[in-house]
């Protein structure tokens, strides 16, 4: 990233160069969404350094694990920081994922993620293994007998990361398969979503849902509401609803 764009990428975050990894995650959470749109716009996901960073940066949207951690990494780079890309596998209702179904970061001895949706607001201590509280919750690192690392929280695995380092262009396979399966939690239907002070706002297919504490709200939209309701909570205006075709 040339410096302008860390310029434009440190504004849309609200963040400076004097932040650390630690305030930078934070507030790249608080700003950018994560949000599968693209899929349902019918818009191709070029998984390459300058089409992420450009998708936040010039475009103003979020994206999905492959986006936010692919163009954070660059930003983390770009301000000095050692940050390497990790696969990780999402346990879902049958089991483990496939390799490279999740992209996370390491910048020393943190786990950053800022694409994995409901998450730690702050990097985790990969060297820790013992429970580490966070406004989101309780999380906790275990080792497996293969090597790997099983990220859980509140007591539940999401998913396990190789520690081994890996480049944006291994993750394309999986970000095509991801677009395009149709058994893709991603193609079930449009999301998208961001972290507030007290708890979660979201818009998913035509719905509203907004958690304070333990408080959910949920609003059913027309097709109107949806496109208001994007561009009112994130920031993203869109010319017709997210719907796959």
């Amino acid at each position: 990233m040339d410096q302008q764009a860390v310029a434009a990428y440190l504004d849309r975050i609200g963040a400076t160069r004097a932040d650390g990894v630690r305030e930078l995650h934070g507030k790249h959470l608080a700003a950018v969404p994560f949000e599968n749109l693209s899929i349902h716009l019918d818009e191709p996901i070029e998984l390459t350094p300058d089409a992420v960073v450009a998708k936040i940066v010039d475009r103003g949207r979020g994206g999905f694990c492959y986006e936010l951690n692919g163009a954070f990494a660059q930003l983390l780079r770009a301000l000095g920081h050692d940050a390497v890309m990790l696969s990780g596998k999402v346990l879902g209702p049958a089991g483990f994922g496939p390799p490279f179904d999740h992209m996370a970061l390491r910048v020393g001895d943190l786990l950053v993620d800022v694409g994995f949706g409901r998450f730690a607001v702050g990097p985790l201590d990969l060297a820790s293994r013992e429970d580490q509280l966070d406004p989101a919750g309780v999380f906790r690192l275990v080792d497996t007998p293969e090597g790997d690392v099983d990220v859980l929280h509140d007591g539940v695995v999401q998913y396990r990361l190789e520690l081994r380092p890996r480049a944006l262009e291994e993750f394309r396979a999986a970000c095509w398969y991801q677009q395009t399966w149709p058994g893709s939690k991603f193609r079930e239907g449009a999301m998208c979503s961001l972290p507030t002070d007290t708890g979660r706002i979201t818009v998913a297919g035509s719905k509203l849902v907004v958690t304070d504490g333990e408080v959910k709200h949920v609003e059913d939209l027309d097709d109107q509401g949806v496109i208001d309701a994007h561009a009112k909570y994130f920031g993203i205006h869109l010319d017709r609803v997210p719907r796959l075709a």
